[in-house]
């Protein structure tokens, strides 16, 4: 008999519901603060993520000063303008358009570093792969983002950023690095889908295309699971 060690269904459907409605938020920030023992309780949950040898790289840099947070927008405002310039001229239009940060907007920024020396010279672990502090940081990341959905709050990650200057802006020691800058905040909605799916600019990958069986590009030959894989994916 196999162990039961599954959540009750009301429970497991809870995850699920935080993974499927998590949203990158942009433009629906609330100008609320966010109480002390929710962010205590989010931070929590990213500082439970695995990582690999346990080395746990990550600290966490709480930021509501806005001259800090302008300096920051200023990095965005130069690397948003490059990104836009890479594009042709209609896919550029699109893009001006899209709402891609909210560092001003929202209530809390917090940038999520790893610490590239953290845990020693020799890691458990991480001889053959040595980005997997960075991985690991990764997942700190979406711990914390689920568990702000589960709390109502959104989180934004601002990937459009020059990461030496706002090494610099943050003040960090060159041997930790400025994963992850998002903006956290209660928000007026959740989105139905993705922004960017909602403005044309790419859609989901249907899941069955995306898995293999024993090698790249060979087909799953569990049927069941074929048929599985349809199913969830239906809207």
């Amino acid at each position: 008999m196999i162990p039961d060690h599954a959540f009750p269904r009301a429970q497991r459907d809870a995850v699920y519901r935080a993974i499927h409605e998590r949203r990158d938020v942009r433009a629906q920030f609330l100008p609320d603060p966010i109480p002390p023992e929710v962010l205590a309780r989010l931070l929590a949950a990213a500082h439970h993520a695995p990582s690999v040898g346990f080395m746990q790289p990550w600290d966490f840099l709480l930021i509501d000063s806005l001259e800090v947070r302008r300096r920051v927008h200023g990095i965005f405002e130069r690397e948003n303008e490059k990104g836009a310039q890479r594009f042709s001229e209609e896919r550029q239009q699109t893009y001006r358009r899209l709402k891609l940060e909210g560092i001003l907007e929202s209530p809390l920024n917090l940038c999520i570093t790893c610490d590239r020396a953290r845990g020693g010279e020799h890691v458990l672990g991480r001889n053959s792969i040595v980005d997997t502090d960075l991985f690991s940081t990764c997942l700190a990341v979406q711990n914390l983002w689920l568990a702000a959905r589960a709390e109502g709050i959104g989180v934004g990650w601002v990937s459009i950023l020059d990461q030496d200057e706002l090494a610099q802006v943050l003040s960090l020691p060159e041997r930790v690095y400025p994963l992850a800058y998002l903006c956290l905040g209660y928000v007026s909605e959740f989105l139905e889908q993705p922004e960017l799916a909602r403005k044309g600019w790419r859609q989901r990958l249907p899941l069955a295309e995306l898995v293999h069986g024993n090698g790249w590009g060979h087909a799953l030959v569990d049927e069941a699971l074929q048929e599985a894989l349809a199913e969830v994916a239906r809207p």
